[in-house]
């Protein structure tokens, strides 16, 4: 569902707008904010908790809803593969793709036929892409309304220009390590907010490497 400012008269999302809302995942983002107010305390063995699912996780599908500061939607669907490799593929008539193939995160935008790439461990994504990475070091515990929700602010002190991501999980017995990745909320340094809720989560599912490959629109350019 999108938003109805961001429709145009022929009910299609303005570009202008798909950008600004697809580049809330690169490396501009910055302070992050939790989805829920503070008020009890998670457990000392969280951010452990949160580490054991990130290395039981292999793969993960998921339908994504992405949200601006202003309302205004955007959907699609999440494939994600670890190490580095995910994937949003946006609904059909927003002509964007995110892919990360490992080493890079690649946007490509069809309708102006550009494409921009950033290394994956610029950007936010890499504490959710890279399951060996040691979140005692970079990684805060950020307070919840209830102890089945757990929320994790990840940023790098020394690299504060990479952005900050604060990723959300509920206890879920079914999911690797009894936790489910239910969306991330970031903010850049604009003030633009942008959250991703995820539903429709499978784990471990089996993922093809060409789910990550894509098609260069630029003329005289293939990938």
């Amino acid at each position: 569902m999108i938003g109805k400012e961001s429709r145009m008269t022929d009910n299609k999302p303005r570009p202008t707008l798909i950008r600004a809302a697809a580049w809330m995942l690169a490396p501009a983002l910055a302070a992050g904010v939790a989805l829920a107010a503070p008020a009890i305390a998670q457990s000392a063995n969280a951010l452990s908790a949160i580490q054991s699912h990130l290395k039981s996780t292999g793969s993960m599908t998921a339908d994504f809803v992405q949200t601006d500061r202003n309302g205004q939607r955007l959907s699609g669907q999440l494939t994600l593969k670890r190490p580095g490799k995910i994937r949003f593929q946006y609904q059909k008539d927003v002509p964007m793709l995110i892919v990360g193939d490992g080493s890079s995160l690649t946007m490509i935008d069809y309708q102006v036929k550009q494409v921009q790439r950033w290394p994956v461990k610029n950007s936010p994504l890499s504490a959710l892409l890279d399951p060996d990475r040691d979140l005692s070091q970079y990684a805060t515990l950020m307070p919840t309304s209830t102890d089945d929700v757990v929320s994790v602010e990840v940023r790098d002190p020394k690299r504060p220009e990479y952005g900050t991501i604060t990723m959300v999980f509920v206890r879920d017995g079914a999911a690797p390590a009894g936790l489910r990745l239910r969306g991330w909320v970031a903010l850049d340094s604009q003030n633009n907010r942008t959250r991703i809720d995820l539903t429709n989560q499978k784990f471990n599912v089996a993922v093809a490497d060409s789910a990550f490959k894509w098609t260069d629109p630029r003329p005289k350019q293939r990938r």
